[in-house]
Formats: C-alpha cells, sequence, structure tokens
C-alpha cells in the first residue's frame, strides 16, 4: 500500500468517527463568554460588479463562510447555519461544491467535536435569510428563534424572490421565538450578547455584540459588509433591500465601534477570519 493511499484511507476513517462518535456531554459554563468559529466553506467566482466594485480594487474577491457558537455562563446562542446543509455530505468525506458554495466539513461534526448537539443550543439567530447562512437552520429548530418580525414576514411569504432557500430554515416558523421589531435584545440579561437589527441588506438583518473578557468586544458582523473596502468606500451591494437602510445601519455600528472599540468580524472577509481560530478552539 503506498504512502498516499494510507492517508487517503486514514481520512476517510477518521471522517466516519468524527460523524459517528457519539456527542460527548454538554460541557459546563465558562466563567465568562466565548465564541467557537465553525468552518462553513468558501464562495468562490463572484463577480465583483455585484458589490460595486472593479477587481483591482479588493485585496480579495473570494469569500469565506463561518457560523458561530456563543457559550455563555447562562447558555449558548447558535448564529448563522452555513451555505452547505450536511445532508450534502457523502460517507467519503468528500468537499461539496453547489455553485459558487463549497465546503469540505460538515457544520454538526464540527459542534459535536466541542461537546454540543444542536439540541444543546438554547437561541439561535440568523443574521439575515439570504442561503450561504441558513443552511442548516432547520437544525436549531428546537433552539428558542430569534429573529426580527420584518425578517420573518418575508422568509415566510407566499413566494420570496433572491438568495433564498425556504426548505433550509421551514421548520422554524414553529420554533419558539422571540419576535423582535427592529429592536435590540440582551440575550440573557447581562449586556454581554446582544442583538443589534441593521435592517438593509434584508429587511431584518441583525448583527450580534459580544463582550469578550480577553479579547474584548466585537461585533459578529453578518452582512452588514462583505468586503472590508466596503467600510472605506461607502460602497454598497447592489442587491440590497434597501440602500439607504444598509447606509444608516452601517453607521449605527460604526458608532457602536467608536463608542465601545469594538472589533468587527466581517462574516465573509478572508483577511478577518484568517487571524481567529477555528473550533475546537475558541476566542474569550
Amino acid at each position: 500500500m503506498t504512502a498516499s493511499l494510507r492517508l487517503s484511507l486514514l481520512a476517510i476513517v477518521g471522517y466516519f468517527l468524527a460523524a459517528a462518535a457519539p456527542s460527548q456531554e454538554r460541557p459546563g459554563p465558562p466563567p465568562t463568554p466565548r465564541i467557537y468559529i465553525f468552518d462553513a466553506g468558501a464562495i468562490t467566482g463572484l463577480d465583483p460588479q455585484l458589490f460595486n466594485f472593479a477587481r483591482d480594487e479588493l485585496a480579495e474577491v473570494d469569500f469565506v463562510n463561518a457560523a458561530y457558537l456563543i457559550v455563555h455562563p447562562r447558555g449558548t446562542l447558535m448564529f448563522d447555519a452555513g451555505g452547505i446543509p450536511d445532508s450534502a455530505f457523502e460517507d467519503d468525506g468528500r468537499p461539496v461544491q453547489e455553485g459558487v458554495l463549497s465546503a469540505s466539513r460538515p457544520l454538526k461534526p464540527q459542534l459535536a467535536a466541542i461537546g454540543y448537539t444542536p439540541d444543546d443550543i438554547d437561541y439561535f439567530a440568523l443574521s439575515h435569510y439570504h442561503s450561504d447562512h441558513t443552511a442548516n437552520a432547520n437544525d436549531f429548530a428546537r433552539a428558542t428563534w430569534i429573529v426580527q418580525k420584518a425578517e420573518r414576514d418575508y422568509m415566510f411569504a407566499e413566494n420570496p424572490q433572491g438568495i433564498i432557500r425556504p426548505e433550509t430554515y421551514n421548520l422554524l416558523r414553529d420554533a419558539e421565538t422571540i419576535l423582535l421589531d427592529n429592536e435590540e435584545l440582551d440575550v440573557f440579561g447581562d449586556g454581554t450578547v446582544v442583538v443589534i437589527p441593521t435592517p438593509g441588506h434584508t429587511p431584518g438583518h441583525q448583527v450580534v455584540a459580544v463582550r469578550l473578557a480577553n479579547y474584548g468586544p466585537v461585533v459578529l458582523g453578518g452582512d452588514l459588509y462583505h468586503y472590508p473596502e466596503e467600510r472605506t468606500t461607502g460602497r454598497v451591494p447592489t442587491f440590497e433591500f434597501d440602500p439607504d437602510a444598509s447606509r444608516a445601519s452601517r453607521e449605527k455600528i460604526e458608532q457602536y465601534l467608536r463608542e465601545t472599540g469594538a472589533t468587527l468580524w466581517i462574516e465573509h472577509d478572508i483577511a478577518t477570519h484568517a487571524e481567529l481560530p477555528r473550533a475546537p478552539q475558541y476566542v474569550d
């Protein structure tokens, strides 16, 4: 047997073991909030003109895709759910490509590696309904869903249009829900994890501000921005639901960043996530 064949077999066995292994007992609560960052793949082959840029104006054109688990002393909040559903992966562990979306790792085994299953998640929130964020949303339908009313109304409209796959989140219709009317929510009641409405990219886009004891405050920005160059040029994508609302939401968060000294994590930005550890490591 060649060395390359042995490595391939070991990789396949490792995938089976990770996918089939029983989940660990849910870890005890941490002393302060922490964030686990999950690898949800990549988005490639994008046309920069969709975002009102020329290729040479961007340091990077392609995107990463991420999902986050916030673990607080009083519970857990899952934020976003990736672009490739776990059900799309075959047992051989091969990467999956769906159009411009790709992923090499399903989400639930990454969650299991830190001791959690979807049933262990107390709260679930989407930044917004675009399908590169909702792929595994139905797995979290037993959690309490935190959503802005305008977003939920659009998601369950008779014929929603755009970058949307209702079959990936349809079970949320019957989930226990905290429905916000363009409102903030202090998720755990101590000011350390706050959902903030930022409409514009979609009707009820939202971000999450987290106060970390060691790293400092961060804002999980969803698609408030896609490229860091949007922050310096003021440009918005061509497909915003409401461009003026997007600009107002951006200014609100920029003001928040100035006042708090928080760091903005742009969810699709390669440079942002190159400096951050992936689960099972965490940021606290």
